[in-house]
């Protein structure tokens, strides 16, 4: 018989920009649950290596690497108890439906935060952040990296409306408090 699992995780996902890591950020700690960062990641384990000029490839092997060992340290962190915020991008369908079947296949709970924001205001916060280099900064995000990323997303599908917390940051100084 499996023990009842008590922690949760909350995936989060959205367009660049929108405000996905500082609502995590909030979000962890009004959950008191343990924010996992795929940008944190990377940026820690593989910055100093990025090759130049960039390699999406390279990029995205290290990306799959990481996400591996961050589902590894999530279930540990929820089966004794704790929540996680998994903050991935999450940026196609099909990588969203997969972490719903394993934590479905784990018995773990999980939650769905939808962070959205108009595109002229997700640019202005991402070279914000490039100049700032705030707490969510990672790396910089050049406008040619931002509109390929942009092409990359896919938007929540009908279904998946029905079932997530949509939250949009719009009229939001993202550096000052986003509601939660």
């Amino acid at each position: 018989m499996q023990a009842k699992i008590e922690g949760m995780i909350h995936l989060i996902f959205g367009e660049q920009g929108a405000g996905k890591s500082t609502y995590a950020i909030k979000l962890a700690s009004k959950v008191n649950g343990v924010h996992l960062s795929i940008d944190d990641w990377m940026q820690d384990l593989f910055s100093h290596d990025l090759p130049i000029p960039m390699d999406i490839g390279w990029i995205r092997a290290r990306v799959k690497r990481c996400e591996k060992k961050i589902w590894s340290t999530a279930l540990q962190i929820v089966r004794s108890g704790g929540n996680v915020i998994l903050d991935l991008g999450f940026m196609k369908t099909e990588n969203r439906s997969l972490y719903i079947a394993l934590a479905q296949e784990s018995g773990i709970q999980i939650e769905r935060h939808y962070i959205t924001a108009e595109l002229s205001t997700r640019y202005k916060r991402v070279m914000k952040r490039n100049s700032d280099r705030n707490k969510t900064y990672s790396f910089e995000v050049t406008p040619t990296m931002f509109h390929y990323m942009e092409n990359e997303f896919e938007s929540p599908t009908e279904d998946e409306l029905k079932t997530v917390v949509i939250v949009n940051t719009d009229g939001y100084n993202l550096d000052g408090v986003v509601n939660l």
